[in-house]
């Protein structure tokens, strides 16, 4: 099952917050439990390269080697979804000892890429952690990335300039062993990534 975000319009955002603060409410993980999502079979990590946001390519596979990798879809226009994901991780990598957090890159791909520009991607990625990075291509290409993670496709809705993406919601994370073991929903709290990201830089995940 996959979960879709339709970031339709602003009046969503207080019960997404909502949403971020309640959800998992009624069940305490155990201390050593993961608090993302458990794939059956991990996804391996897509060989891919798009333009950044000051129009080189990046080459995500090489970029990223040796990082915990968190990969995201999604678009600067998003009411909701996507800027509490980014808020929660990058909140969290500010506390996290440099040891951890230097080891953690996030990497947003825009499935809007008509009104996500170069300059209005890495302005609004900054809002949040200016070491996050931004990818661009067309959206038949990052659908084509997320076909390959069976991620579902990105989708338009509305007319004109007035339109909202459906657009996945989750974030994978990728190990240093090139698998995404884990992917977290929307919904996934601060105190999750807080506990999660140590284990994800520091376990041995190839023995998986």
């Amino acid at each position: 099952m996959y979960q879709r975000a339709w970031c339709v319009r602003p009046l969503t955002t207080a019960l997404a917050i909502l949403m971020v603060l309640g959800c998992g409410a009624d069940r305490t993980p155990t201390p050593d439990e993961m608090r993302g999502t458990q794939y059956s079979e991990p996804r391996m990590k897509p060989d891919f390269t798009l333009n950044d946001t000051a129009s080189e390519p990046f080459d995500f596979r090489t970029e990223t080697e040796g990082f915990v990798t968190l990969l995201f879809f999604g678009y600067t226009y998003c009411p909701d979804v996507c800027p509490i994901h980014m808020a929660n991780i990058g909140a969290v990598l500010a506390t996290l000892p440099p040891g951890i957090a230097n080891q953690v890159k996030v990497v947003m791909v825009s499935t809007d890429p008509n009104r996500d520009t170069p300059e209005r991607l890495r302005g609004w990625l900054d809002n949040f952690d200016p070491t996050f990075v931004g990818l661009r291509g067309t959206l038949e290409e990052v659908n084509e990335i997320q076909r390959q993670l069976g991620l579902p496709a990105a989708v338009l809705y509305g007319e004109g300039d007035d339109y909202a993406v459906g657009h996945s919601a989750r974030v994978l994370a990728f190990t240093q062993d090139n698998y995404a073991h884990f992917s977290y929903p929307f919904g996934t709290r601060q105190t999750d990534w807080a506990h999660d990201l140590p284990r994800l830089v520091n376990q041995d995940w190839s023995a998986q």
